[in-house]
């Protein structure tokens, strides 16, 4: 129990880093309400621990191979311009991708499947989950039990966090004027483009979770 204590507070740490998946569950549930984000949450969530899983199976010095990694950021970086965007445009009630269904409507199963996707765009996430865990390994003397014990933590942090982001977004929609929800929107399809961007930009040894 202690180890989960101390996951979740680390996992805390990391939530507050605000990043654009934060202000998308935050947007859908402003648009659409709590229902609807929480898909998203679950998303994100699922695609956490899947990364944290294979960070600890030694994914992470695939991933940093120099071909490989070049792939996995220009995939991640198209998937995080092309969603940023498409949310511009959406703002003006246009559709970059008018004929591909998961883009054209907001549906639990679309806001899933785009929760997954944005998520999996930075695979080098899985880089930063293995230098985390093996520093702490080698800090803390813990063993697998306990690692594992600390990674349920942060998921649970994951959980916790958009979740209140989502409840604090469908409070506050009845307040917000049409035009600031537009703005929100642009705000987040600019925060998608610049992770996009910055994802390409980043050097190996600097590789940092989105």
């Amino acid at each position: 129990m202690i180890m989960i204590i101390k996951g979740l507070k680390f996992g805390m740490l990391l939530q507050f880093a605000v990043g654009p998946m934060c202000l998308m569950v935050f947007n859908t549930s402003a648009l659409y309400g709590v229902f609807y984000s929480l898909y998203l949450v679950f998303a994100i969530t699922l695609i956490d621990a899947l990364y944290i899983a294979l960070s600890c199976v030694g994914v992470a010095a695939v991933i940093n191979r120099e071909k490989v990694n070049a792939v996995v950021k220009m995939v991640g970086c198209s998937v995080l311009v092309l969603f940023g965007a498409n949310t511009i445009a959406s703002a003006f009630d246009l559709s970059l991708l008018p004929n591909i269904r998961l883009f054209s409507s907001a549906s639990s199963g679309n806001l899933f499947i785009q929760g997954l996707l944005l998520t999996a765009s930075n695979p080098l996430t899985i880089v930063f989950w293995s230098s985390m865990f093996s520093t702490q390994m080698m800090e803390n003397k813990w063993n697998k039990k306990q690692l594992f014990l600390f990674a349920v933590g942060c998921i649970m942090a994951t959980i916790i966090f958009l979740t209140v982001i989502a409840v604090m977004g469908s409070m506050l929609s009845s307040f917000l004027p049409s035009a600031v929800v537009r703005i929100l929107n642009v705000t987040v399809g600019i925060f998608l483009i610049f992770f996009g961007i910055r994802l390409l930009r980043k050097k190996r040894k600097d590789e940092v979770a989105l």
